[in-house]
């Protein structure tokens, strides 16, 4: 009888995978700064986030030079209105090229079915992820606005909406990666922001995890931005984080 031997995957291939999955947020007041900031991260990361403070400040044009360059953008708008100002939005937000974005899984089952028609024919749509409950939300927060449930089960009872809406794609805190992994199954796309490397402080993020924890757990994506933009040096922290990320892969 032969005994079959595992062969380890090999550190660089890895860390390679590892780095795929990384999202840089480009969390920048201007183009300026995020146009700098992708430089300096030129080989480091595919993926970019652009969220409420780069796209309010510049509109879309500052998304056509990240694109440009090969990367990928994940447009994190988190979309949350009427079913018909929705739907307008997601197509317009589709029509900019972007691989990635969101809305509010709050905006209730219509909405959610609302986003997801408008995407209906278009030739290469990008993943709509659904935004379950914030990663600075805990139970005090939740109480504060009427929600009387603990983030867990929110976050649970969220998932099963959208899901039951078409989506496969969702964005939770860490401490929810198993939970809605179990509710997707393989398929679904989990990104997980609060994400803190080891040592790292938490900010204003309530319920967090290191890289290797979330990929553990389950994460498909993970969606850093204070602990790569803040520090003396981006590319090194985001080398570091890829390879906290490798040791779970």
């Amino acid at each position: 009888m032969t005994t079959q031997q595992t062969i380890p995957t090999p550190v660089i291939d890895r860390v390679e995978a590892a780095r795929k999955r990384l999202i840089v947020a480009l969390d920048t007041p201007d183009a300026a700064s995020a146009a700098a900031m992708v430089s300096r991260l030129e080989g480091r990361a595919e993926w970019f986030k652009v969220g409420l403070e780069l796209f309010t400040a510049t509109g879309p044009a500052v998304l056509e030079p990240i694109l440009h360059r090969g990367h990928r953008v994940f447009l994190d708008l988190k979309f949350h209105d009427i079913p018909n100002t929705v739907a307008g939005a997601v197509r317009s937000a589709a029509a900019l090229g972007v691989q990635m974005m969101t809305v509010h899984a709050g905006g209730g089952p219509a909405m959610l079915a609302a986003a997801q028609a408008a995407l209906a024919g278009t030739a290469h749509p990008p993943e709509l992820l659904a935004v379950t409950v914030l990663t600075s939300m805990d139970m005090e927060q939740l109480n504060a606005v009427g929600v009387e449930s603990w983030p867990s089960e929110q976050v649970e009872l969220l998932g099963r909406m959208a899901l039951g809406a078409g989506f496969r794609g969702f964005v939770c805190s860490p401490q929810e990666i198993a939970k809605m992994r179990s509710l997707t199954g393989p398929k679904g796309i989990l990104v997980i922001p609060g994400i803190r490397p080891t040592g790292s402080e938490t900010g204003d993020q309530k319920r967090i995890a290191t890289p290797a924890e979330a990929l553990r757990n389950g994460a498909s994506y993970l969606v850093v931005g204070r602990p790569i933009l803040q520090a003396p040096d981006p590319a090194e922290a985001a080398d570091a984080i890829v390879r906290e990320m490798a040791t779970a892969l």
